[in-house]
């Protein structure tokens, strides 16, 4: 970031002079008395830079900062290229203010159009938004682009991350429409109970996540046509690297498609800021929510940048707008631009063939000792296997410096990305063995 410089005493007494005002307290005068400040905030006192650098230090020392990590459950450990932080870190970039004025924007609305094209690319749909807070809530936004006069229900697989779950229903019921769970089987999301769920003439959209949160692969293209048959639209929430190798949204006739793009170039970060993207359909465009920039030519005929499609209904008449999203997330956004612009195709597609292989090499591993998988279904970088145990053995990774899986219902949710080597992944099963004897 650039230096701090405040206005000394004599520019300030200059820009009140301007203004027709001799002190600080007369911009204030409309306040009233009682709600004014008189007595200083009871903070400490300021520190100098070397005790400020002391202090977070010893801070960051109270962190547990794992070397080897085999969780993932809706946020992943990736490698991020040393170019993304050179760039998404100049001055220029680091601001979160809306592009409102095209003319002294078009750095930012260009980094925008970028992202945008490439998550439109990835997903293979027709057109994205300028990007959401998170993967939840832009699928809470995807379940209302679904609602019409005549149907407003929404169904979601209860195959899906729990948090996106909780989330779409957070935005189901606090705009006063319906929400369901479609059941698992074995797995994934049951096609039979789908069908029935569907009779309903209601129902005005189904969510499936690709992969599902226990980390197997749905049959997108035959739900695709289960729903589209009920009338309904369908919404895929996908993870961004898997896509670079399983059939797109676009490829599985989904309607919209949104996923949590954290895995495109931002850090853990103990949970955000985070990145929600949004794609849809040319029919389903006008209903994203936020903002959509364009390319356009100026009076010259020189390549420009302008918001081109913007709900004023989110600003003027909040009632009355489907979606309440304004703010800008182009900062992350762009860092995701970055990543997929340094990794190109063919390197991500290279980061996802390591994380499935990887994956199946550790599914393979805990299984020789006693680990096996819950599901048979095919699995792209998560898998779920028994264990009687597994507070037990995650804590005895954890004393070994590896953060295991997630426990869930019996279970432990394992995950393997690229950042895993052979030689970590046969560690952990060691380790493991050692824990389960």
């Amino acid at each position: 970031m650039g230096d701090y410089l405040p206005s000394t005493l004599d520019q300030q007494l200059q820009m009140l002079e301007a203004i027709g005002l001799s002190s600080v307290g007369e911009l204030y005068k409309s306040v009233p008395e009682k709600l004014m400040l008189t007595d200083p905030l009871a903070i400490p006192g300021g520190k100098s830079e070397l005790e400020v650098l002391r202090f977070m230090t010893s801070l960051s020392e109270k962190s547990r900062v794992f070397g080897s990590v085999f969780r993932g459950a809706g946020a992943y450990r990736h490698f991020i290229p040393a170019i993304v932080s050179a760039v998404t870190s100049k001055e220029t970039f680091v601001t979160a203010y809306t592009p409102y004025q095209a003319e002294i924007s078009q750095g930012v609305l260009q980094s925008i159009f970028e992202y945008q094209t490439m998550i439109a690319e990835l997903t293979g749909m027709s057109a994205s938004n300028a990007s959401v807070y998170d993967g939840a809530t832009a699928a809470g936004e995807a379940a209302a682009m679904c609602r019409d006069r005549k149907r407003s229900k929404t169904l979601v697989s209860a195959t899906a991350n729990p948090f996106l779950i909780e989330t779409v229903k957070t935005y189901c019921r606090a705009a006063g429409f319906d929400i369901s769970l479609i059941p698992e089987k074995n797995g994934l999301t049951d096609f039979d109970t789908l069908r029935e769920m569907l009779a309903d003439d209601g129902v005005s959209g189904v969510l499936i996540q690709q992969p599902n949160f226990f980390g197997l692969i749905e049959d997108c293209e035959r739900t695709s046509e289960i729903i589209h048959e009920g009338g309904a639209k369908f919404i895929m929430s996908v993870n961004p690297i898997a896509s670079s190798v399983l059939k797109t949204p676009g490829e599985c006739s989904a309607d919209i498609a949104v996923g949590e793009g954290q895995p495109l170039g931002m850090p853990l970060s103990f949970g955000g800021p985070y990145l929600g993207f949004m794609t849809a359909t040319e029919a389903m465009t006008r209903k994203l929510p936020g903002r959509i920039v364009g390319e356009t030519a100026d009076s010259s005929g020189r390549r420009a940048f302008v918001l081109t499609l913007q709900a004023r209904e989110q600003h003027i008449r909040r009632e009355k707008a489907s979606s309440n999203i304004c703010s800008n997330q182009a900062l992350c956004a762009m860092t995701a631009a970055v990543y997929l612009a340094a990794m190109g195709p063919d390197g991500l597609r290279e980061v996802a063939s390591l994380c499935l292989t990887n994956a199946h090499y550790l599914a393979g591993r805990l299984d020789e000792i006693g680990l096996k998988r819950v599901h048979e279904g095919e699995f792209f970088h998560e898998f779920v296997t028994v264990c009687d145990r597994p507070e037990a053995l995650l804590k005895h990774l954890e004393q070994n410096g590896v953060l295991g899986g997630l426990p869930i219902g019996g279970g432990i949710l394992w995950c393997a990305t690229e950042m895993n080597t052979k030689d970590e992944i046969d560690r952990l099963v060691a380790l493991a063995k050692e824990a389960l004897a």
